[in-house]
């Protein structure tokens, strides 16, 4: 993108465009708008998680799901989904959409990988494959170091048997 903030799609709860608005200013209103969350997994059935760049503007240095993004006005949710993974940990695999759920994002996705992650650390601190077991003994232990919005996918995806 260029010099100038990110625009965020903001919409009604029924996914209807309603206005383009600055990333940063819609996230501080706490206005709904279009977003992300793409899970990846391997072949053993452990999921990659990313520790967030400390250069972040907000959530910095937390651990999170593989990807979240914002898609670009006029770009569909699946698109969204593949620039976004290429450009934060550089590979791309097939993705499905697995649910969808308000609570300001909306469209999940995830996918099956396990080939090299060579990321990006401008956007990227660390990545790791854990599994289910992990990972919830570590948010038990640890419920801090990781963003709310991963906590809810987690939760969703534990009802929904994925």
């Amino acid at each position: 993108m260029s010099n100038r903030e990110e625009q965020v799609v903001l919409v009604n709860e029924e996914d209807q465009v309603l206005d383009l608005m600055g990333k940063q200013e819609a996230h501080e209103k706490g206005l709904l708008h279009r977003a992300i969350s793409i899970i990846v997994f391997n072949s053993k059935g452990n999921m990659l998680v990313q520790q967030r760049s400390d250069a972040k503007y907000h959530w910095a240095g937390i651990w999170s799901n593989t990807v979240c993004t914002h898609p670009r006005n006029d770009e569909s949710y699946a698109d969204a989904a593949q620039r976004r993974l290429f450009e934060e940990l550089g590979f791309n695999t097939p993705l499905t959409e697995q649910f969808s759920f308000i609570y300001k994002a909306t469209d999940e996705q995830s996918g099956k990988y396990d080939g090299p992650i060579p990321f990006n650390k401008d956007e990227v601190k660390a990545v790791k494959w854990m599994s289910t077991e992990e990972l919830e003994t570590q948010l038990k232990a640890h419920p801090e170091q990781f963003s709310f919005w991963f906590k809810i996918i987690l939760k969703e995806m534990k009802a929904r048997n994925l």
